[in-house]
């Protein structure tokens, strides 16, 4: 079975311990669910399947019947904080307690790079415009962002950047974008996505008052929809995007980093 610091959802670890225990014994969830201590011998199975959640009384039992110690009981803790909490800064709070257990046995948590790289609007404006400013300080490239960043910010952002293998340092202060692309799935990239995609929504709010008219495009559109109208306003819009992407991409001489918000979202509950 694979190191639990490979998960961070608690339901897929112990449905993975259930079949891994399944393949070697007779085991079964009412067995499992007596070794736990707990009175109902369906109690796990239905955790497993989203019916139901661990609670905080139940994780030490849980744990101990699947025989983990020490850092591993600790490990999973915090995943169950993680998977269960409904606020996005106890999730962060849990996701780094979980990296910095699995950093103490020399494992890494899966998606942890895209974590890092996404919880911080800086990264991605650092890995566009430090390629553009050949022997810049970490000053001088904060001082080119339109928002308030600092120097500081900057360095630590070059500093994953080239952990990541997201920037290649050529030589000095003198930056090489690769062509690695940070990507995954899990809820804990999700988590990272949200925490960017609300500080780039807050870098627009400003852009309306820092930014020159002609040097921006924001507007916006309020209208009625149905199912079918939705869709197809949602694959322009994905489209509109991929195009974007592929216009900036046959640009040779870049001298300035934008960021394009597509937003689309409800304003009203169905009627």
């Amino acid at each position: 079975m694979k190191p639990i610091t490979e998960y961070q959802d608690y339901r897929k670890y112990i449905l993975d311990y259930f079949d891994w225990r399944k393949r070697t014994s007779a085991f079964s969830w009412r067995e499992f669910s007596k070794q736990a201590g707990f009175a109902s011998p369906s109690y796990i199975k239905l955790v497993c399947d989203g019916k139901s959640s661990l609670s905080r009384v139940g994780v030490p039992l849980v744990a101990a019947a699947m025989g983990l110690c020490d850092y591993e009981c600790d490990y999973f803790k915090y995943m169950v904080d993680f998977t269960n909490a409904k606020d996005d800064d106890k999730k962060k709070e849990a996701f780094r307690k979980m990296e910095e257990i699995a950093k103490e046995q020399h494992a890494r948590v899966l998606n942890a790079d895209a974590f890092d790289y996404y919880e911080s609007a800086v990264n991605s404006i650092v890995r566009e415009l430090a390629p553009l400013m050949p022997g810049a300080l970490p000053g001088d490239i904060a001082k080119k962002i339109k928002h308030d960043f600092t120097a500081q910010e900057v360095r630590d952002a070059l500093k994953l950047l080239i952990k990541l293998n997201i920037l290649k340092s050529k030589c000095k202060n003198v930056y090489k974008q690769t062509d690695k692309i940070i990507t995954g799935s899990s809820e804990s990239l999700t988590l990272a996505l949200r925490s960017m995609n609300r500080q780039m929504i807050d870098l627009a709010r400003e852009a309306i008052d820092k930014v020159k008219p002609a040097e921006r495009n924001i507007s916006g559109v309020t209208v009625g929809v149905d199912a079918k109208a939705l869709k197809r306003i949602s694959d322009a819009v994905d489209h509109c995007r991929k195009q974007a992407i592929a216009i900036a991409g046959e640009c040779d001489n870049a001298n300035q980093v934008y960021r394009l918000n597509l937003q689309l979202f409800p304003l009203t509950e169905k009627i």
